[in-house]
Parts: C-alpha cells; sequence; structure tokens
C-alpha cells in the first residue's frame, strides 16, 4: 500500500504503467506573477511576491502570496468551525447550510465572475472563503450578545479580519475584502473584495430561500412575479442570472456593479427572505435564545477568566479574549458549553428546525 516502485526510482499510484505523460516543466512563482500581468484585465489586482503583509515574510517559491492566503484561511481552524456554525438554522439537518457551505458557495460565485472577467481569482477566493470567519455561533443574533462588550460594537466582518484572521498575517488586500464584505461597510479597495461583497449577497438570498422551501418553510411560488420574471424561482436559476448580470455589467462598463433590474430583482429577494424567514417570530424567538445564552457565558468568562483556555487569556485583555472565545465556538459546543457550565435549561436553549419527511 505504499505505491507501486518502478525501475526508473519513481513511485506510482496505480498497478497499470505507464501513466499519462506530461511534458518535464516547472512554472516559477515568478513566471506566474508574469502571467498576471499579461492575462488579467487592467486593474485587475496583481500578486507580488510574498505580498504586502504586516509582518515581511518571503515569498513561497511556487505560490503567489494570494494563493498563500487562501491556502492559511483554508486550513485554519476558524474555517473548519464554520461547519458547525449556524447559517440560517440552528443545529443544521441534513443538507441544510452551515457558515461553511455559504463560504464555499459564495467562493463559487465570486470565481465564476472573476474568472469571466479577468480578475484576481486568487484573491477573490480568499476574500470570499475568510469572509464570515468573525460570526459566532447561532447566526448574526450572536453579533447582538457581543455589541455590549465591544466598543463600537461588534461586526462580524471587522471581527473576522482584526481579531480572527489576524494571527494568519494574511496580505492586506485579502483582509481589505474581508473587513469591508458586507454592505453597511465602506466599499473594498479592490475590484475582487467588491465582487465578494456582491456574491455573498447573491449567494445567501438564494440558497437561504432554498433552504427554507426545503423546510417547509416557505413555498418558491409565494416569491412575487416581480423576482420570478427576472431570475426565476430556483437558487440554480437565480445565481446563472445574477452571475450573469455581474459579468455583463464588468464586462461592458468596467465597474464592478449589476444593472438596475437584476439588482431590483435581489434586493426583492433578500426582502422577500427577511420577512418570511429571518424575521419570522419563531427566527426572532431562536435568536433571542441564542444571545441570551452567549451574553450570559461572555459574562461568565470575564467573571473567572482563569476558565479561559491560554491562547485567548494571554493574547488579550480578559473582555475581549471572552468575546473572542466564546465568538469561535461552533453552536454545539457554546450550547454544551452553557449546560455544564452555567446549568443553563434546556428549555431555554436555541432548537434547530426539523424537516419534514
Amino acid at each position: 500500500m505504499h505505491g507501486n516502485p518502478t525501475t526508473t526510482g519513481l513511485v506510482f499510484a496505480h498497478r497499470d504503467t505507464p501513466p499519462p505523460g506530461v511534458e518535464p516543466r516547472l512554472v516559477a512563482r515568478e513566471q506566474r506573477e508574469a502571467s498576471e500581468a499579461g492575462r488579467l484585465t487592467t486593474g485587475a489586482t496583481l500578486a507580488s511576491g510574498a505580498g504586502n503583509r504586516a509582518t515581511p515574510e518571503q515569498p513561497d517559491p511556487f505560490r503567489t502570496c494570494f494563493e498563500r492566503d487562501r491556502d492559511r484561511i483554508l486550513h485554519s481552524n476558524a474555517f473548519r468551525r464554520l461547519a458547525g456554525k449556524t447559517q440560517v438554522f440552528v443545529f443544521p439537518a441534513d443538507h441544510q447550510r452551515t457558515r461553511l457551505t455559504h463560504a464555499l458557495e459564495v467562493a463559487q460565485v465570486a470565481t465564476a465572475v472573476a474568472s469571466a472577467t479577468g480578475l484576481n481569482v486568487a484573491l477573490t477566493e480568499a476574500i470570499a472563503l475568510g469572509h464570515d470567519c468573525g460570526h459566532g455561533p447561532g447566526g448574526h443574533a450572536s453579533e447582538e450578545a457581543f455589541d455590549q462588550f465591544v466598543p463600537g460594537g461588534y461586526h462580524h466582518a471587522v471581527w473576522g479580519a482584526e481579531v480572527v484572521l489576524n494571527p494568519l498575517n494574511l496580505c492586506v488586500e485579502t483582509l481589505d475584502g474581508i473587513r469591508n464584505h458586507s454592505w453597511s461597510l465602506p466599499t473594498p479597495s479592490t475590484p475582487e473584495g467588491i465582487v465578494v461583497s456582491w456574491a455573498d449577497r447573491c449567494a445567501y438570498s438564494a440558497h437561504d430561500l432554498e433552504d427554507a422551501v426545503s423546510a417547509g418553510i416557505v413555498s418558491a411560488d409565494d416569491l412575487p412575479e416581480s423576482i420570478t420574471r427576472v431570475i426565476g424561482t430556483t437558487r440554480s436559476s437565480q445565481l446563472r442570472a445574477l452571475i450573469g448580470a455581474l459579468v455583463s455589467s464588468i464586462s461592458s462598463t468596467g465597474l464592478v456593479a449589476m444593472d438596475a433590474a437584476h439588482a431590483e430583482a435581489l434586493g426583492e429577494l433578500r426582502a422577500f427572505n427577511y420577512e418570511r424567514i429571518y424575521n419570522r417570530p419563531e427566527s426572532l424567538g431562536q435568536g433571542a435564545a441564542v444571545a441570551a445564552v452567549l451574553t450570559a457565558l461572555v459574562e461568565k468568562f470575564i467573571e473567572s477568566p482563569e476558565l479561559l483556555p491560554g491562547p485567548n487569556a494571554d493574547a488579550f485583555d480578559t473582555v475581549t479574549a471572552a468575546v473572542t472565545y466564546v465568538a469561535g465556538m461552533t453552536d454545539r459546543f457554546a450550547f454544551d458549553t452553557a449546560t455544564r457550565l452555567l446549568n443553563w435549561p434546556a428549555e431555554r436553549l436555541p432548537r434547530g428546525i426539523e424537516m419534514p419527511h
């Protein structure tokens, strides 16, 4: 099971030889950077050496600086923990999105746009994969819980860039796209960052609706005709239309924007989701339960900082360390910790939604 050695001194993975061959060639990072300069559109963000980082590094021999950022995010604990964090439904059932699958779908939408318009795909993917690493457990309700402990309030985008991913020493362009991906924040400084901010809204508007339809909360037939006429009723048709609209606008104007008809349909879809999914009484009740648990946990760790694990306790002041630790928890770990540490009543814990059989 160690492979299949040959008389050449090489080991092949499979028994049948010879394998398909390629021309012996090594494409160094410098060659790929030069290729970017000639291949990408004017205004795209170009990779250069080790990249612009807070702590200078030596360049990688094979990967561009943005490819290294993508890989660091992909292999980080913060990214893996997104698999256990709420997208819409706490304790997601089979096939319901998590923050991790959301990040992957944002990356798909964003890289499709970047590829078609000559932007830097590696930077786009890095921003997309990292954009939600600052989210706490239980969805957006966690931000309400943490607001009171963070000067100026807690925003997952800013927290993700400045606290969670700070140890990865990412390029400033990557961090800028992550920090500013929400529309309420300043415009990202790169076209790739702006693409991700559009891709985020396109992806969650479409897939959150799909999850809610699967859970029996709404029906696609409930969508207004003003939406379905432009982008259809399914996630597939909606993303196809929205990606196409972005590509068309960028390629024809040079601006990362969307035509008014598709932007209006996207805005109406998002508003529909807010009214029928996010702000329905059950969702608001779930959010209140999440906020209560997380607030109590942060207060407990501020009161008893000796309970904080070493890396959190040593790196920050007590309040920041407490928020950092609780924000990094998965849904299950947070609610289990509340049960164990605070004797939190089971009836006051958030509950997942059961899928119809």
